[in-house]
């Protein structure tokens, strides 16, 4: 609790230590009106200077100004009839008030929340100085110097660990507890914190572009984009307000009028209470508190664990998609290239494998690499000579003294080796030593773990249709589509093609439907503006794809987008929730209190109640973790 809620909560316990202390002191008259006018100021002098004030910034019908007529019409009213009842102004003021210390206090849980994340934010770099460990602000940092980052400490820059290996924990990125290794030559990015050993890191970003500023202010920014539900709330308060004022005032004059007409008493003291009462049951803070809150609970929730969600339009738009297109490579495959599969082996797997990553051991292509990844030790270059690269073919070389060579099947048609054919899907390296045939190894990009999974949960979320665009040939997009139950795939696509198939969708669905596009890559970039939601998949992506995105999810798990489908489709669900029960109430009560059926602590009850279970039911939207 911080120290102005401390302050609602004394001021509200002296309130009502008075009002039950000033029930057993015997005093009437001036002195018992002054008494309880010092207990109502007590607990609203702050409702009274605010509705002041809006009055003079013509802002006049809210909350404040409800609050502010009802009770002091109410000790008005005691004073006309002499009954000297001026409980009844007191307690609707103390009971408000309780209301809102417990929405100010549900609030603050949400703030904390989502200012957890913010403590990724790293205080200082260490540069080293003539031999002398400095710290200074991650602002003066610039690209390309060589930072140190010791045991505990945030990395406050992205950058390439140059020396020093270790686990980092990426938690508060992207809500994954499992440390993520890295040693010399790996990609790290800011908000991690470090756990083991020191690394020495060379900045690849000015601080304002790195990873955690994004994130800071892709979150900080958030509550800038309203939704329609909220929209619709502001434009309702702007007209129910007044509307409910006028007719309070036509509920406190028209009836009595028409009875003096008609020959009968105005009663016009039983009138003016109930059109008191009637501004009390109608004040919207249900409704205004609860429904911002709800958005901003979910976008909180979310980014808790890994989810960025840019405004809580989006957070809407999200709970309304049915058509999910995703791009292939990054997002549903690892991006990387991996020896799938070896056949026709005339050797041992290890020596086939071994012969092919020393031939290729001079080329950068990431066929080359992954051969390389695969051999798994450290390439002794002078077992290999007269390498000689064939353009569109492949690679000859002698390794140990044996002619090698490594290529597709046009390489070894050159050579005039007969080989066999392959039906698995991917890149296909024939193997030739000493002029004889002597396998084939496949590579190929593959899924990520939880690719098929990731598909599933979607359609089990309501997904009517999912559908990949790759630049890729058709046979392998076809592949990777059945494997993960895809109901369409569209390959060969250039960036300008896959806008097009996009447009197409988007000219099948219904006006209420969205459609979220999933991609990492810069090429992405025209997609994510154009869809209806554009989805980032992980941090380490492009940082124009995470610009162009209204969703960013900070790890590359695809279950994440099924994720974020759900906490959306939960916070709307509250959001309606709470509309729904918030103007049935109210509105039932404002016709209970127009026919005298419900006084003043009805209407207060009532009004503080629907707050409180309204407020209740938003902070739900925080709870995510087991969705």
């Amino acid at each position: 609790m911080n120290k102005k809620q401390k302050k609602m909560l004394t001021r509200i316990l002296i309130a009502a230590v008075m009002l039950i202390g000033l029930h057993f002191i015997p005093v009437t008259g001036i002195l018992q009106l002054a008494l309880y006018l010092a207990a109502y100021l007590v607990i609203g002098y702050d409702i009274l200077r605010k509705a002041v004030i809006g009055i003079g910034n013509r802002r006049v019908f809210d909350e404040n100004f409800l609050m502010s007529i009802a009770t002091l019409g109410a000790f008005i009213l005691a004073i006309i009839t002499k009954s000297g009842d001026y409980v009844e102004g007191i307690a609707v003021m103390l009971f408000y008030q309780i209301g809102e210390l417990f929405q100010s206090y549900a609030v603050g849980k949400s703030r904390r929340n989502i200012s957890n994340l913010m403590d990724i934010r790293p205080d200082y770099a260490n540069i080293e100085i003539d031999g002398v460990l400095t710290q200074v602000d991650p602002d003066e940092v610039d690209v390309g110097s060589t930072i140190l980052v010791q045991p505990g400490e945030k990395i406050p820059l992205d950058g390439i660990v140059v020396a020093g290996s270790g686990s980092l924990d990426t938690s508060a990125l992207t809500g994954e507890s499992i440390p993520r290794d890295v040693a010399v030559g790996d990609e790290v990015i800011s908000g991690c914190i470090n756990m083991q050993s020191v690394l020495k890191i060379r900045t690849t970003k000015a601080f304002s572009e790195s990873t955690v500023s994004k994130i800071l202010d892709l979150v900080e920014n958030a509550s800038s984009r309203k939704s329609k539900s909220e929209a619709f709330i502001s434009r309702f308060a702007k007209v129910y307000t007044p509307a409910v004022c006028i007719s309070a005032v036509l509920l406190a004059v028209l009836p009595p009028v028409f009875r003096l007409l008609i020959g009968m008493p105005g009663d016009w003291s039983v009138w003016l209470y109930r059109a008191l009462t009637f501004l009390v049951v109608s004040c919207p803070c249900a409704l205004v508190i609860s429904i911002p809150l709800s958005f901003f609970a979910g976008i909180g929730g979310a980014s808790r664990e890994g989810i960025l969600v840019k405004g809580s339009n989006y957070l809407e738009a999200l709970a309304q998609t049915k058509y999910v297109v995703f791009d292939k490579t990054g997002t549903l495959t690892k991006g990387a290239f991996e020896v799938t599969g070896i056949h026709h082996n005339q050797l041992s797997d290890a020596q086939l494998i071994e012969y092919a990553a020393l031939a290729e051991c001079a080329s950068s292509h990431p066929i080359s690499k992954s051969l390389q990844a695969a051999y798994g030790k450290a390439i002794d270059r002078s077992r290999v000579s007269d390498i000689e690269e064939i353009s569109g073919h492949g690679i000859t070389a002698t390794v140990d003294g044996h002619k090698v060579a490594a290529g597709n099947d046009k390489l070894m048609a050159k050579l005039g080796i007969p080989c066999a054919s392959c039906h698995s899907v991917g890149t296909i390296i024939h193997i030739a030593i000493d002029g004889q045939y002597a396998g084939h190894i496949v590579i190929s990009d593959v899924l990520k773990d939880n690719s098929q999974k990731a598909i599933s949960a979607l359609k089990k979320s309501g997904i009517r249709k999912t559908i990949m665009l790759t630049g890729d040939m058709h046979r392998v997009a076809q592949q990777v589509a059945d494997a993960l139950g895809i109901d369409e795939a569209h390959s060969e696509l250039l960036p300008g093609d896959k806008v097009s198939m996009l447009e197409r969708v988007l000219d099948q669905k219904k006006e209420q439907e969205m459609v979220a596009f999933v991609g990492d890559g810069i090429n992405d970039a025209p997609v994510l503006t154009r869809a209806d939601i554009g989805i980032a998949m992980g941090a380490m992506g492009s940082d124009a794809a995470i610009e162009a995105a209204d969703v960013v999810l900070m790890d590359d798990d695809p279950m994440q987008i099924a994720k974020a489908i759900r906490i959306s489709k939960k916070c709307i669900g509250i959001v309606k929730q709470n509309t729904v029960f918030a103007l049935i109430i109210k509105f039932g009560c404002l016709a209970l209190s127009m026919f005298g059926i419900a006084n003043m602590w009805f209407a207060i009850f009532a009004d503080v109640g629907v707050m409180i279970l309204a407020v209740l039911n938003a902070i739900r939207a925080l709870n995510v973790r087991k969705l």
